[in-house]
């Protein structure tokens, strides 16, 4: 979901980018395990493993206030920065030994965490050769208690951005009719209105709206959304930043794909619009009440 920042982030040099893909990759895959660095001082006293695990914590939490300042990604970095500031500090103050002056861990702390984590491991083998697939699963679960998952927002990120724009019509012809738009609260609709910073608000009809090209056929949820359109269901209408007929149930409605681009800086100056826009067909034909 687009944020008020987005737009300019989008427009930074092709380097800059590129920057951004190595660091995301380094802060997601590489620093989490750094998080654990504490956990050395049970073996090796001082400072170092906390300023190690301090480190990583730190760069986890720059990197995701990126994404919040770029982007509305709902709760999900908001989420990560509160668990990442749980590495800065605190923790040394927590992680010794039970007994102060025993200097060792119980047999039976480490019995019982050792058998958890071998278990989690053989739960996890399958989750991690998935890892290597060729057709990687995304948010497949490989046993019964849905344990070690292979979890991903979404499977494919598309080079084009298409979106589904919602049209209603009061004309008894569909053919002849006045077409009119119903404006989402977070995704893009009119191309000269600036986006909204909604985060960590999850707009969960947006988000499925966005989802909604992704797939390779309509889901039955919206289908069922045309046709609350279609009663003026005043429930459904409150997810919408407006409705264009006020109230009013519309004769008709019908669903049209649009790719949707970021304008230009000199886009922006001379037509005043955030997005550039082309049609490209017809997603669900003028549909009406049985």
């Amino acid at each position: 979901m687009p944020g008020p920042l987005s737009r300019q982030a989008h427009l930074l040099p092709r380097w800059f980018h590129k920057g951004e893909v190595l660091g995301n990759h380094f802060a997601q895959l590489v620093v989490p395990f750094f998080l654990f660095a504490p956990l050395l001082g049970l073996w090796m006293p001082g400072p170092v493993p906390l300023i190690i695990g301090g480190v990583a914590g730190v760069l986890i939490i720059v990197t995701q206030v990126w994404l919040v300042v770029t982007g509305n990604f709902a709760w999900l970095n908001w989420a990560t920065i509160v668990l990442a500031f749980s590495a800065i500090g605190v923790p040394g103050a927590f992680i010794r030994a039970p007994a102060e002056g025993s200097g060792t861990l119980p047999l039976y702390w480490i019995v019982i965490t050792s058998a958890v984590g071998i278990l989690y491991l053989v739960l996890g083998w399958p989750a991690l050769r998935n890892l290597f697939a060729h057709r990687q699963l995304m948010n497949a679960s490989f046993n019964r208690w849905q344990l070690a998952n292979a979890y991903g927002a979404f499977g494919t990120v598309t080079k084009e951005r298409m979106e589904i724009v919602i049209e209603g019509t009061l004309d008894e012809d569909p053919d002849a009719a006045t077409w009119r738009e119903y404006d989402f609260k977070g995704k893009p609709g009119d191309v000269h209105r600036v986006p909204r910073q909604f985060a960590p608000h999850h707009l969960r009809l947006d988000w499925l709206m966005w989802f909604l090209p992704l797939g390779r056929s309509l889901d039955d949820w919206f289908t069922m959304l045309l046709a609350r359109l279609l009663q003026a269901d005043a429930a459904t209408l409150a997810l919408l930043r407006s409705d264009p007929f006020a109230g009013q149930p519309p004769r008709w409605v019908r669903a049209v794909s649009y790719r949707y681009r970021f304008a230009t800086r000199e886009q922006r100056r001379q037509n005043g619009v955030v997005w550039v826009r082309d049609r490209r067909r017809v997603i669900v034909g003028a549909a009406e009440l049985p």
